[in-house]
């Protein structure tokens, strides 16, 4: 089933407020997007922003995994997880 988003407001951004940039990917340890991708955000279309919500799923795939090790071993002091 499709869904039909007419209003940029309607697609959430997938930020969960654990902001950590994992220096390897350059992905954030959090929502898995780019510097880039976090500061354009507000300026997506609504088409945009879903295209990039399905790209976060592969990268969180690909990527995830390793970036939670990491997070986990204490390389990124900052994150909630991260063990000190």
């Amino acid at each position: 089933m499709s869904r039909v988003v007419r209003d940029v407001a309607e697609v959430a951004s997938p930020c969960i407020s654990v902001c950590v940039i994992d220096a390897p990917t350059g992905l954030c340890a959090g929502c898995y997007r780019t510097l880039d991708e976090i500061a354009g955000w507000i300026g997506l279309s609504a088409s945009e922003r879903e295209t990039l919500l399905v790209e976060l799923v592969r990268r969180r795939a690909q990527h995830g995994g390793a970036i939670a090790s990491r997070c986990l071993d204490g390389a990124h002091p900052e994150a909630p997880d991260a063990q000190r």
